[in-house]
């Protein structure tokens, strides 16, 4: 099972890319840096609340784990 802080960490790593990815995509899509921005940051929070909730439910499964 994977430990609270290892879920934490590789959650704000993947939302770090998403931000990224999300605010060149925003960007180019609105002309806008404010506005591309503030859509990455809305993303990346909802983003980064879910993924760690999904994280934290699957290193309770044990189906289609070797011992």
């Amino acid at each position: 099972m994977e430990t609270r802080k290892r879920s934490i960490l590789k959650a704000v790593i993947w939302n770090f890319v998403g931000l990224a990815v999300m605010a060149i995509v925003g960007v180019a899509f609105t002309g806008s840096l404010a506005l591309g921005g503030g859509m990455a940051v809305v993303n990346a929070t909802v983003g980064l609340t879910t993924y760690f909730a999904y994280e934290r439910i699957w290193a309770r499964i044990g189906w289609g784990r070797h011992a």
